[in-house]
């Protein structure tokens, strides 16, 4: 299904069924085995033409470019995968990328798989070409031209309709972040595609499923503990996703992996300061029915799609929310006293270059890109108990090292 073929804004998200793909072969840790997307050999560069200029994305096995299909003149993007990765086969990895993508083909918030290709050593997908790139740009922006309030409500509500589809169909996607959500376009700001589904994993009540997975800044506190994953474990990094599209700061963030990790399981985060002078009541409220340690405890994409903050129109304060009863452990800072019994996590670095990878015991990652916006107090000082730049990184993994970009 092409991008022109996806239903029109104004039909409901949930009109086009898609096939049962979870109901297809499936084998140890959540994968899909089978896809209906014929798989092209001829060559691809016979249909397409690379554009010139900066790769759209790269990881260590993975590349994305823009590209032209010739006998139409339009864009996509193409993400080459390699098949081999650290000496091991992981091309059904990709299979079930491509699976979980064709299950999403219907929904307006997931981008849409156009063809597939296989060489020797790669497979490519062609992509929907999102041209406003990573909201990423957006958080990391100077104030004046990071997202107003309004802007990440609008989005966030195309996130958690995008999020919501993918759970009921029992994937959950496990590596949400801000290069992991694009735009349409930049000016005027476009809609949300959620990419990425090289981490992904099909859940089921039945079945417990206990993955180390995800980038550390985002990764839920059962990751952490090794218990098991479930669609919570989305709702927690959306959490995390919307403190940072209305803050500019990473909440969790410490100097280092081992700090970072410590501040997720004591809840080390702040709703208060200078930060927030600008964000409403009810925007505080809608994080911390995400930030909460239990995952039980947490909304789902469904109860956040019913909360005031996306619900009300947009003035400055509302009336706080909370799932039952359960909110009265959410203070201005949380902190869990027990979480000193929790099991360090000892990781180490990861190689950029394809020669140089090592093996680690729970992260394959490396610090990229950027500096988030800071308060002029921020910059003065400079001392804070949470580093306020970002440091992101690359998923932590067990069976599929590298990350995937797109």
């Amino acid at each position: 299904m092409s991008p022109e073929e996806k239903p029109p804004p104004g039909r409901s998200h949930d009109e086009c069924s898609p096939q049962p793909a979870a109901g297809r072969g499936r084998r140890r840790g959540g994968l899909l085995t089978e896809i209906r997307t014929p798989i092209r050999t001829e060559p691809f560069q016979q249909r397409y033409s690379l554009s010139p200029g900066r790769e759209l994305g790269r990881g260590k096995f993975a590349v994305v470019k823009k590209c032209i299909q010739k006998d139409t003149e339009r864009e996509f993007a193409a993400k080459f995968m390699r098949k081999r990765r650290k000496g091991q086969d992981c091309r059904m990895e990709i299979i079930h990328e491509i699976a979980v993508l064709e299950l999403a083909q219907c929904n307006l918030w997931v981008i849409n798989l156009h063809e597939v290709y296989e060489t020797a050593t790669e497979m490519i997908l062609v992509l929907e070409y999102a041209a406003g790139g990573e909201i990423f740009d957006q958080c990391v922006a100077e104030r004046e031209e990071a997202f107003k309030e309004k802007d990440v409500k609008r989005l966030m509500k195309q996130i958690l309709e995008g999020v919501s589809f993918l759970h009921r169909n029992n994937v959950v996607h496990l590596d949400l972040k801000p290069q992991n959500i694009l735009l349409t376009s930049k000016s005027p700001l476009g809609d949300i595609k959620i990419v990425d589904f090289g981490l992904s994993r099909i859940v089921k009540s039945s079945e417990e499923l206990r993955e180390i997975m995800g980038t550390p800044e985002y990764v839920a506190p059962e990751i952490l503990s090794y218990d098991p994953i479930s669609t919570a474990t989305d709702m927690w990094s959306i959490g995390v996703l919307a403190y940072i599209m209305l803050t500019g700061i990473s909440p969790f963030l410490g100097d280092d992996k081992q700090e970072t990790f410590l501040n997720i399981s004591q809840m080390n985060v702040c709703y208060t300061g200078e930060d927030f002078d600008l964000i409403s009541e009810s925007a505080v409220d809608f994080m911390k029915t995400l930030l909460v340690k239990k995952p039980e405890e947490r909304a789902t994409a469904e109860e956040c799609l019913q909360h005031p903050w996306l619900e009300q129109s947009d003035e400055p304060t509302c009336r706080a929310w909370s799932k039952s009863a359960r909110r009265e452990n959410s203070d201005v800072i949380q902190k869990n006293a027990d979480s000193a019994s929790e099991k360090p996590v000892d990781v180490e670095k990861a190689e950029e270059e394809e020669s140089v990878i090592t093996e680690e015991l729970i992260v394959v990652a490396s610090y990229t890109l950027g500096q988030c916006r800071q308060s002029e107090k921020e910059k003065a000082t400079e001392q804070k108990a949470i580093s306020k730049r970002f440091k992101f990184e690359e998923p932590l993994l067990q069976e599929i090292p590298g990350e995937f970009i797109y």
